[in-house]
């Protein structure tokens, strides 16, 4: 199989879908990959490396889309790659489709394979491939949530941490998953008062235990948000709904309550934000301000630290790349069902019920599209 490995061109992306390692993989497994200049750039990988480890460096981003059986990616393409993208082509990347009609429509029109990082499941349910981002975003959006309640970049003046005599800041992190867990180690580690909400009572005493009562935990309602909100310093969005929009939870009312200069970091911007204000911004422009409360709502935070996160991403996707190299796409997914739940467009259709229900378009079961594709085959 010919693997393609282009450069992101996402605002200020510096991540790239494989390290030096996995093209060794790859090429080690007989595979041709090819690598746009300077793909790997932005993480530290020089194409000397990408070289050494087997790969061919391409010259043009047009030319390794063009040549490829599969792209490796990143991030969800944007407007520009759009006309890159073929028929067949197995696109395996974060696509995060429910909140993007634009992308699916282009998929679904152009008949790309499109497999989903953040769909993919383990044995036990778990999304190895959305956790390593997760755990990344989660860590960041404490650290960028401290720095935006500094006065100079536009917050409260409050120290997260605070000093002997002077309170701590106060965070409230709506969802106990992976970024909601993430998030707290690191506000616990500053020494922020710290409040998770959640829906599953059975993870907050898990969350109790984890955090030996250092923290304080409440069963979600609308009613325990909108109270605790108000008094918040620092607001995370970290709920989930695999491959489904984000429930919105904060409503723009709740936020008049919250104190002027106050800080939220929507990780949920990916699936539309969990809060009623949340709007997707860049790195070159990641804040904005609504009822005096400063948002950050950056689609792409892992991209801010590319080479931890790099290195993190390629741990997870390797293992799945090299089965669909190795086995193609129809045996990859036979023998992986959770590989299989990553398929979210095929052959002209959306494949991924949540998509479809968050975007009101046809659903179409993937197993009835390959009796079809095998038939017609045969």
């Amino acid at each position: 199989m010919i693997v393609g490995l282009p450069k992101e061109i996402k605002d200020n992306e510096y991540r790239v879908g494989l390290t030096p390692a996995g093209v060794r993989a790859l090429s080690d497994g007989n595979h041709r990959v090819i690598v746009e200049r300077n793909a790997g750039e932005g993480s530290g990988f020089d194409d000397a490396l990408y070289q050494r480890a087997g790969a061919e460096i391409i010259d043009s981003a047009d030319d390794v889309w063009a040549k490829a059986d599969m792209i490796v990616k990143v991030k969800e393409p944007i407007a520009p790659e759009y006309p890159r993208m073929r028929e067949g082509q197995l696109l395996f990347t974060y696509l995060h489709l429910a909140p993007d009609r634009k992308l699916t429509e282009q998929l679904i029109q152009r008949k790309v394979t499109g497999i989903a990082y953040e769909t993919i499941t383990d044995r036990r349910g778990g999304l190895p491939l959305l956790t390593p981002m997760s755990e990344v975003a989660g860590r960041m959006a404490i650290q960028v949530g401290a720095h935006y309640l500094e006065k100079m970049a536009g917050g409260r003046g409050i120290l997260l941490g605070g000093v002997p005599g002077v309170p701590a800041a106060r965070v409230v992190i709506i969802g106990g998953g992976v970024v909601g867990t993430n998030a707290a180690k690191i506000a616990v580690g500053m020494g922020a008062h710290v409040t998770m909400i959640d829906n599953n009572l059975e993870r907050l005493r898990e969350l109790d235990d984890i955090f030996l009562s250092k923290i304080s935990t409440l069963a979600s309602s609308a009613y325990m948000i909108h109270d605790a909100i108000s008094n918040a310093d620092l607001i995370v969005g970290a709920v989930l709904v695999p491959g489904a929009a984000a429930p919105m939870l904060v409503t723009r009312n709740m936020l008049k309550d919250v104190p002027n200069g106050a800080v939220i970091v929507d990780v949920a911007v990916d699936q539309g934000g969990c809060i009623e204000t949340t709007h997707p911004t860049t790195h070159s422009n990641p804040t904005y301000y609504v009822e005096g409360v400063l948002h950050y709502c950056v689609a792409n935070m892992p991209g801010a630290v590319p080479r931890t996160s790099t290195f993190a991403l390629t741990n997870a996707t390797l293992p799945y790349a090299l089965k669909l190299a190795n086995l193609g796409f129809l045996n990859a997914i036979r023998s992986d069902a959770g590989l299989k739940a990553g398929v979210n467009t095929y052959a002209g259709h959306c494949t991924y019920e949540a998509v479809a229900q968050a975007q009101q378009i046809p659903y179409t079961g993937l197993d009835a599209l390959i009796e079809v594709t095998s038939a017609t085959s045969a």
